[in-house]
């Protein structure tokens, strides 16, 4: 707890194309947040080099990740933004943790066995554990919640278990995080494989929509969107390709899936398909002229990245200092 608040962090990888889905069902949600939880909204720049990068692209990539969050409505004053590199507690406190995190545990860590098949040529010790980093990011905050999808829930449980594992040995060290999922957006499905959900990775550019995308290219993606041929906009798992549009539609307008099978009664997919894109450019188009704001703006974009960065490494160093003593370091003389 911090000023009667509970804490909550989640973060996200400063690789790709940020979706629609990640915005929809993530950056959406945590700008709603703020009031209720003190939060850190990290850019997990560490969790990147476990596949390999363009060094220069990585830094472009995560100072617009950065940008991103301020111009979807995180305010920087409210919520601790920063980059997880330019806070060395993340690094020291994830070897800690590993030698408390055991083999058995990271084998059975199904994203690991999912990246090592996409990078056979690069299956490196720090996409091993990669989840005892996640558990760091978490525990060095003491988050009470984080917001997670269902993909993500095995690496808060190995979290819960590690921290569990840690306090049973050395007292009360770590609060225990439990979930926040989200009820609304928790999941948008690809555009062209509704059994899967929108990736920024996806090799398909029709399947995402990306946040930068600009309004042609976002009609016409939702134009070609896989549909089927009932021809009724009917909110049912038989339909997962309108299912989908629905719940984009929904989340974009704030109408309920009743609301819109009404609204759409007896009209045909195309016209549906134009209204979920407007929707969805309508949204995307505020965000966007904030982020070419922000962007330009290099020397309050750096006053945000010193100053929130500052703010996580006090709150890292306090959490830190605790583990350090409790596993018997020498004090530092200051």
């Amino acid at each position: 707890m911090l000023d009667g608040k509970k804490v909550l962090f989640s973060g996200m990888q400063a690789t790709g194309n940020l979706t629609l889905g990640n915005y929809l069902g993530a950056l959406k949600n945590w700008v709603n947040l703020s009031e209720e939880y003190e939060c850190f909204y990290s850019v997990v720049d560490l969790h990147s080099i476990t596949v390999r990068q363009d060094p220069s692209e990585l830094r472009q990539r995560a100072r617009k990740l950065l940008a991103l969050y301020i111009a979807a409505g995180l305010d920087p004053e409210k919520n601790c933004i920063y980059y997880q590199s330019h806070v060395s507690g993340h690094a020291e406190l994830a070897w800690i943790l590993n030698c408390f995190t055991y083999m058995g545990e990271l084998n059975r860590m199904t994203q690991f066995k999912d990246k090592a098949a996409k990078h056979a040529d690069n299956i490196n010790a720090g996409l091993f554990t990669y989840p005892v980093l996640m558990a760091a990011d978490i525990l060095l905050y003491q988050a009470d919640v984080v917001p997670v999808g269902k993909d993500q829930l095995q690496h808060l449980e190995i979290t819960r278990d590690i921290a569990q594992r840690f306090n049973a040995i050395y007292g009360d060290v770590f609060t225990i995080p439990e979930p926040f999922i989200g009820k609304t957006g928790a999941k948008i499905a690809s555009l062209q494989d509704p059994s899967k959900k929108m990736s920024k990775s996806d090799e398909n550019a029709n399947a995402s929509i990306y946040l930068m995308d600009d309004p042609d290219t976002v009609i016409r993606k939702f134009k070609r969107a896989v549909t089927d041929s009932e021809a009724q906009v009917r909110y049912r798992e038989e339909q997962p390709g309108i299912r989908n549009l629905i719940d984009i539609y929904c989340v974009c307008t704030g109408k309920s899936p009743e609301d819109t099978e009404k609204e759409f009664d007896g009209k045909g997919y195309g016209e549906f398909k134009l209204a979920v894109g407007e929707a969805v450019v309508s949204v995307l188009k505020p965000l966007q002229s904030r982020f070419a704001e922000l962007i330009k703006d290099k020397s309050y974009i750096d006053r945000v990245i010193k100053e929130n960065g500052d703010k996580a490494n006090y709150f890292a160093a306090k959490t830190l200092r605790k583990v350090q003593k409790k596993v018997g370091f020498p004090e530092r003389v200051r």
